[in-house]
């Protein structure tokens, strides 16, 4: 029979050796301080001989902890190896459709950390403004904003917009207020309609009905950036751009709108990781600042 301590004593171990706080090893590893320092306490009482030497917040390894710990990275990263190797015998592609907007200004940046929430999804992305690959079966889930239902397929709301005029700061510096729009060159969008900006701004205007007209959303902030005209957007496109400063709000007023759906095609809809990444995908969806 196989003598060992408790695996989640040398995990905690490992992780205080190589922080040098028990505090830091508590957040890593979402415990409190008290834990880490009984599941290492308990090791040592199982060992017979201190790992650390304890100063105030901080702790340094013994001899003994020193050598211990060469060992005991060596055989935490054989079990990650070999655990990781195993899961990854039923890796599942998951493919994805998405408009380019979304796609390159926020679910990329959301994809690189779900191998910590499921290591076994292989995603597959591919870029369409339009459901037709859910409904051919090309595609398992696609990110739209619009209104559903969408028939034959099943939608999850991942979050309401609201939308909102935006523009190069050289342009803003000319828009004291909405009347300025008069003359301006508005950017237009088959998904994002002015005329109710308009009304809550108290203008009498009409949807425009000239001016460039983008399929792509991001084509259309980029071309808003380079100032070729006046956007409206939705927060979760716009947020990296005003971050950066090459679009700012003129106004400050903005108006309830659509929302952005996870759709799922009918033969994904039954698959149980499929559904999970839904799930976790709205969580995100709603986390994100507006």
């Amino acid at each position: 029979m196989i003598r060992l301590p408790p695996l989640p004593a040398l995990v905690a171990f490992e992780a205080a050796a190589r922080s040098g706080s028990f505090l830091a090893a508590a957040e890593e590893l979402h415990l409190t301080p008290s834990a880490i320092s009984h599941r290492i306490r308990a090791l040592e009482d199982w060992l017979g001989l201190p790992l650390f030497e304890r100063h105030n917040r901080l702790v340094t390894l013994t001899a003994a902890g020193q050598d211990y710990l060469v060992e005991v990275r060596a055989a935490l990263r054989r079990l990650e190896t070999a655990s990781t190797r195993l899961r990854r015998l039923e890796a599942r592609p998951l493919r994805l459709s998405v408009a380019p907007a979304i796609g390159a200004k926020w679910l990329v940046g959301q994809l690189a950390d779900y191998p910590q929430e499921d290591p076994r999804i292989d995603f597959v992305l591919s870029t369409s403004t339009s459901l037709a690959p859910l409904t051919a079966g090309e595609a398992d889930v696609g990110l739209r904003y619009g209104d559903p239902p969408w028939p034959g397929l099943e939608a999850y709301e991942l979050r309401r917009e609201t939308v909102f005029p935006v523009c190069s700061p050289a342009l803003a510096d000319r828009l004291a207020q909405p009347a300025d729009l008069d003359g301006q060159r508005l950017l237009r969008h088959p998904l994002l309609a002015w005329s109710p900006w308009f009304a809550a701004a108290g203008l009498s205007r009409r949807e425009p009905a000239e001016g460039p007209l983008f399929e792509d959303s991001m084509m259309m902030l980029e071309a808003a950036a380079a100032g070729a005209g006046i956007a409206l957007t939705v927060s979760l496109l716009a947020k990296p751009y005003l971050a950066a400063g090459t679009l700012v709000k003129p106004f400050d007023i903005e108006v309830a709108d659509k929302g952005f759906y996870a759709v799922v095609s009918p033969a994904a809809q039954t698959l149980p990781w499929v559904r999970h990444f839904v799930r976790w995908l709205q969580a995100r969806a709603r986390s994100s600042p507006a």
